[in-house]
């Protein structure tokens, strides 16, 4: 009986060495759907590299509003789904870092920066530390932040100021070596903006209702029809209202707070 006994024992902790996995270490997976729509902007972003070094600079431009879409999907459709993962926040900064950091401070460069030396890789780095500082401080402030605005512009709307400007100007014809030194500062700037303490609305309270207002959708289609009449004209003015929308918010806040006072 007790070699039995021990036998049956021996089996146990057998069995129990050979699965160490099953309750210490749980099989650990990603989501599918929102990594792919991360991993589509991050291709868009290096698409948009690629095409700047062969001069192909409104395609690489359109890449860079292409991954705009795609990276606010992706948010979306994580939470919509319930898909929302620590893999899938890390994965997603890091494709903003390539997508709307490194991306378009590579087009400017070539585009127009390389033509004034140091300064113009200056600012093009200023854009791209702004771009990562900006992402990391969003990252460490993520519970404590109000969801209804953003604290410095967004990345993906300082992309859009870059690009589009490059888009616009190259199909008027206009050379980037004639506004080296305008654009320099358009591009420091907009680097600067997302390190600020300027706030932004976010748009996210409304983005995350499952249901909005009969208006919103109106405007929606509204503003569709407008992108369709003339696409680089309508997105640039339009990442120019929104990247003044928030010193023109603070503005107006200071001059409340002085007459309250």
């Amino acid at each position: 009986m007790m070699k039995k006994t021990d036998s049956h024992n021996a089996d146990q902790d057998l069995e129990f060495d050979h699965h160490p996995d099953s309750e210490h270490h749980p099989h650990r997976g990603i989501y599918l759907l929102p990594n792919m729509l991360t991993t589509s902007a991050l291709f868009a972003g290096f698409y948009a590299i690629i095409a700047a070094i062969n001069e192909h600079y409104v395609a690489s431009a359109v890449a860079i509003f292409v991954a705009m879409v795609l990276d606010t999907l992706d948010g979306r459709v994580a939470r919509l789904t319930g898909t929302q993962s620590a893999f899938g926040a890390e994965y997603d900064s890091l494709s903003d870092v390539i997508a709307f950091g490194l991306a378009p401070a590579l087009i400017a460069f070539l585009w127009s920066l390389n033509d004034i030396g140091k300064l113009g890789w200056i600012c093009s780095f200023i854009y791209v530390a702004g771009t990562a500082l900006r992402l990391a401080r969003f990252n460490t402030q993520l519970e404590t932040a109000d969801k209804a605005f953003f604290t410095g512009l967004a990345s993906p709307s300082a992309a859009a100021l870059v690009a589009g400007n490059i888009w616009v100007m190259t199909e008027l014809g206009i050379d980037g070596q004639d506004v080296a030194i305008p654009f320099a500062i358009l591009v420091a700037i907009a680097g600067l903006l997302m390190v600020s303490n300027v706030r932004y609305y976010s748009f996210k309270v409304l983005g995350d209702k499952k249901k909005v207002p009969f208006m919103v959708m109106v405007m929606a289609v509204f503003v569709f029809g407008l992108v369709a009449i003339d696409p680089a004209i309508v997105l640039v003015t339009t990442a120019y209202i929104y990247a003044a929308s928030g010193p023109a918010y603070e503005l107006w806040t200071w001059i409340r707070r002085r007459k309250a006072a």
